[in-house]
């Protein structure tokens, strides 16, 4: 497998490896957002923004019968994810180079049982932005907005299937409204925080299409560290074999 000069291999455990680069990578978000998703055994995935295919590559370590599309507008990640693919040997994970806006005749619209999207957490014209192209679409809605990706995901989900989705706790109105507004009916959050007395810095949601209104379930908030400053015992369950393999 040949890398380019500012590319690296790096283990997700379970004897699953992705390729990442300086531009396409992935934090503790990726990882907390792929376990809170928590697909079923014969669900149908989409992975919308699926950069290098960090989400689609843990799904598949944990359940290789699972069905997966991921899509990105950028060109470098979506050849990330197929070398990976191909390094692993791995099947039933399609990769689509496209604008999630533009997603006609590329896929199924209401066919999907969950859709999972990492977006960008910040507003346009907010910020400082970077000036790398793919940088800055990952960091800033340039090229779709938050309501690009609720309205896209309700008609990718079939009925009752869930959006799962990861963004900034200042954003919360924004979500539920959105996702009210697209029939899909906010069901499920949990807060993460790095400690105690800190305020929490993300929030996970998942939204039901054509859920019944109301019944939300608030869990409890996950700490990412314990009141020594280490990984808390939750956060080393989900680590996993990630967390071994480093």
């Amino acid at each position: 497998m040949t890398l380019k000069n500012n590319e690296h291999i790096e283990p997700l455990g379970g004897k699953i490896k992705i390729i990442v680069s300086d531009i396409h990578h992935f934090s503790t978000d990726t990882i907390l957002l792929s376990h809170f998703a928590n697909p079923k055994k014969n669900d149908k995935v989409i992975e919308l923004g699926t950069g290098c295919g960090t989400i689609p590559l843990l799904m598949k370590r944990d359940n290789r019968e699972l069905e997966i599309t991921a899509v990105d507008i950028q060109k470098d990640a979506c050849s990330l994810l197929n070398r990976s693919i191909a390094l692993n040997s791995l099947a039933g994970i399609t990769v689509i180079n496209s604008d999630l806006k533009d997603l006609k005749g590329k896929v199924n619209f209401g066919y999907y049982n969950l859709v999972v999207c990492n977006p960008p957490y910040k507003e346009n014209g907010t910020g400082i932005h970077n000036p790398h192209n793919g940088k800055k679409t990952a960091r800033h809605e340039v090229e779709c907005s938050l309501e690009d990706i609720i309205r896209v995901s309700s008609s990718l989900l079939n009925f009752g299937g869930r959006l799962c989705m990861c963004q900034r706790p200042q954003r919360l109105t924004d979500l539920t409204t959105l996702m009210r507004k697209y029939d899909l009916e906010p069901k499920r959050i949990r807060l993460v925080q790095q400690r105690l007395n800190k305020e929490p810095k993300l929030i996970l949601i998942e939204g039901r299409r054509g859920g019944k209104p109301g019944f939300l379930t608030t869990e409890p908030t996950l700490m990412i560290e314990d009141e020594k400053g280490n990984f808390s015992k939750e956060m080393l369950r989900i680590y996993g074999d990630y967390k071994e393999a480093q």
